[in-house]
């Protein structure tokens, strides 16, 4: 693995403080910024755009984001002063029972995913083919930022949709073979318009390509790179994927990515990282950390288990200090990516109970 020089980790450091210092002016700015955060300050018992400059700032003054609020309150107050006025698009998360999470954008998912496009080789994602999604489309960010990933490469999209509300309900009842006839017939979609049209490049969740190359040749068809995420990706699970479902060849590309941060991309596997995945944040726009369950303020050792905290950073949407429900280990800083990573992301508390994981 390719050490990162300690300047370039100095740099990237002061590049996330200077942001934290303008999105935090910004949000908390009444010029500028939402309803929701103003009316927070007024509250918080300190100042922050006299008290947060940094980074370290940050995570002592702030406490963890409660995403309940994202349920609770109306859209309307998290629309930054400087977009009021401007419609705005609405992306939901969660929700298999009673109300779903809401974050409203313009434009962050846009700039997500044309700074994701520069680490997508020519050679497994052609300019001009076709991709397909066969994943959750309807009120999730993922569809509007694959079709603008796609667009954004001078290709086309084609959807295969997917509920996965619906999959994890059926499985929580389990109602197993209700579960199975569906993700069949979401890949009996997929293979028809691999089979009636030319596509390049295939988004999907690990087991929906699993399912469709147990079927379907998807090099033989015309298939050169895989933009794959979702479900947990364990090391031998992830050299099933590489070498008995995509048989080495064709480009797979995992991804770490919700509503609420955007994409973390990972870096290309060499032999000494024996399938392990490690996915590295869009810093500064959005930062993982991997903390200490039993306390929260510290990171764990390099290379141990904890839990993912992420802050979110941007003009369209601040996000403090969020505990995912998710764990995973703490990797260092490696090439083309100053900042800490996290590999093997799996959900919370996995290896002490069972987790409803579904097709996504």
């Amino acid at each position: 693995m390719s050490a990162v020089d300690p300047s370039a980790i100095k740099k990237a450091q002061q590049d996330l403080d200077a942001r934290v210092a303008e999105i935090i002016e910004w949000h908390f700015n009444p010029k500028t910024g939402c309803p929701f955060w103003l009316n927070w300050a007024k509250t918080a018992g300190f100042e922050p755009r006299k008290e947060v400059k940094t980074f370290a700032n940050l995570i002592s003054k702030f406490e963890h984001f409660k995403d309940e609020s994202l349920r609770d309150e109306q859209p309307e107050v998290w629309v930054p002063a400087e977009f009021k006025g401007k419609p705005f698009n609405i992306f939901e998360t969660g929700g298999t029972t009673g109300m779903p999470k809401q974050r409203i954008g313009w434009n962050d998912y846009k700039v997500d995913y044309e700074e994701f496009s520069g680490k997508l080789s020519d050679a497994h994602f052609p300019t001009g083919g076709s991709w397909m999604m066969v994943g959750p489309t309807g009120p999730r960010r993922l569809r509007l930022a694959i079709e603008h990933l796609a667009n954004f490469r001078g290709s086309s999209c084609y959807f295969v949709d997917l509920d996965p509300r619906f999959v994890k309900k059926v499985i929580t009842k389990k109602q197993f073979t209700v579960a199975r006839d569906y993700m069949d017939h979401v890949v009996d979609q997929a293979i028809t318009i691999l089979k009636n049209r030319k596509v390049t490049a295939l988004f999907t969740t690990p087991k929906l390509l699993e399912a469709i190359a147990e079927r379907f040749d998807i090099f033989k068809a015309g298939v050169r790179g895989v933009f794959c995420g979702g479900t947990t990706m364990a090391p031998q699970y992830t050299r099933y994927i590489v070498e008995e479902v995509l048989e080495n060849k064709v480009g797979f590309y995992p991804t770490y990515g919700n509503t609420l941060m955007g994409l973390a991309a990972s870096v290309p596997l060499t032999p000494e990282d024996k399938y392990s995945i490690s996915y590295y944040a869009p810093q500064p726009r959005a930062v993982l950390r991997v903390v200490n369950p039993d306390q929260t303020t510290e990171v764990v050792p390099y290379d141990t288990w904890g839990r993912v905290e992420l802050t979110t950073l941007t003009k369209e949407f601040f996000m403090p200090r969020f505990l995912e429900r998710d764990e995973a280990i703490r990797r260092q800083p490696r090439a083309q990516y100053a900042w800490d990573g996290v590999a093997e992301v799996r959900p919370f508390g996995a290896m002490q109970k069972t987790i409803v994981e579904g097709v996504y």
